[in-house]
């Protein structure tokens, strides 16, 4: 089975409790919705937080199975809430929601530049909070989880004065631009939204594949009949479907997206790029636990002997493997349950 780590789903989403547009439609279901995405293959998803009480509910909701993650951070949109809701507190209150959870943060944001709504936050506040959220690297050493939308090149400028990594998720600009923030050190995050176009076609088709993360940015950015990548998803990937107001729980909502269809995501990269879509779902799987994963360290010797490894943690502490400090020591994967140290499978308890 293909291995999956969804980088971006919105499950703090009304929708995944049945309320569409302040209207009840039919009962909570998200434990339906991790279900199906566990059965598909997924190991982890990183749970979006896009405000201070967005970000409380991610990892709220994180809290409900191990292979949950979230992230903290204010989305550009919502970056005039610092003023309404006074400034230092806003962010003090940020970096202890951080501190108190650093078994369950994986990424700082969603934050970044948004140019395309600026009815909801001017260009000038935008750019002010998110710089005052980029001072988070000083004392978080967590990969970045950035939004950008019609603002690369002002982006990239603030970016350079922070040597950081992470992901611009949800890509859609051009070739030119992914590979300005890939230099930078980013990887590329790749949703249905990244897949509407021809030339999203191509932008995506000349990435290079140890730089791409899959996402389903759920609730939204589902791949649509309309989208120039649908043609690709296979039809076998395609779970059955029905309206909200026809609600099943063995089925999805019609037009709200799952964790589940980023299998859609994969159809279309694999197609448009000529891969194996195995061994192109292992290169992002890999690419993503490398990015978000390989710091959670097991703060202990590791006793060969034995066939568990006792504890993980989130913590710039290491530990000794055979005599060598773990940062020496390549990691090639970690995945829920399991970490795979120079071939050698170690079991947490």
């Amino acid at each position: 089975m293909k291995r999956f780590i969804d980088i971006g789903a919105n499950l703090t989403d009304p929708m995944f409790s049945g309320i569409y547009n302040g209207s009840v439609k039919h009962q909570k279901d998200l434990e339906n919705v991790l279900e199906r995405c566990w059965k598909v293959g997924m190991s982890k998803i990183i749970i979006t937080g896009g405000s201070l009480s967005d970000s409380r509910k991610a990892i709220e909701i994180s809290q409900m199975d191990n292979r949950l993650f979230a992230t903290v951070g204010c989305h550009p949109t919502r970056c005039c809430e610092f003023d309404e809701l006074d400034q230092s507190n806003y962010f003090q209150h940020m970096k202890e929601l951080i501190e108190t959870n650093r078994n369950k943060v994986v990424a700082l944001g969603e934050f970044g530049l948004d140019y395309d709504r600026v009815q909801f936050c001017p260009k000038e506040i935008q750019q002010k909070y998110f710089k005052l959220q980029l001072t988070l690297t000083e004392e978080f050493d967590l990969p970045l989880f950035v939004h950008c939308r019609n603002a690369a090149n002002d982006l990239l400028e603030i970016l350079k004065d922070f040597k950081c990594s992470g992901v611009v998720h949800s890509f859609d600009g051009t070739i030119e631009e992914a590979k300005n923030f890939i230099d930078l050190g980013y990887s590329i995050g790749i949703n249905g939204c990244s897949l509407k176009t021809l030339d999203n076609l191509n932008t995506v088709a000349d990435l290079p594949i140890d730089k791409i993360l899959l996402e389903s940015d759920c609730p939204y950015c589902e791949i649509r009949p309309t989208h120039a990548g649908y043609q690709f998803i296979s039809k076998e990937n395609i779970l059955p479907s029905v309206k909200k107001e026809k609600w099943n729980p063995g089925c999805l909502v019609k037009s709200r997206n799952e964790p589940c269809n980023i299998l859609h995501v994969l159809d279309v990269l694999a197609s448009v790029k000529k891969i194996d879509s195995f061994k192109l779902c292992e290169q992002i799987f890999e690419n993503t636990n490398k990015l978000f994963f390989k710091s959670y360290l097991v703060n202990a010797i590791v006793q060969i002997s034995r066939p568990t490894i006792p504890f993980y943690s989130h913590s710039k502490d290491c530990y000794m493997y055979n005599g060598r400090r773990q940062e020496d020591i390549a990691i090639s994967e970690f995945v829920s349950g399991y970490i795979l140290l120079e071939g050698e499978q170690k079991y947490f308890q």
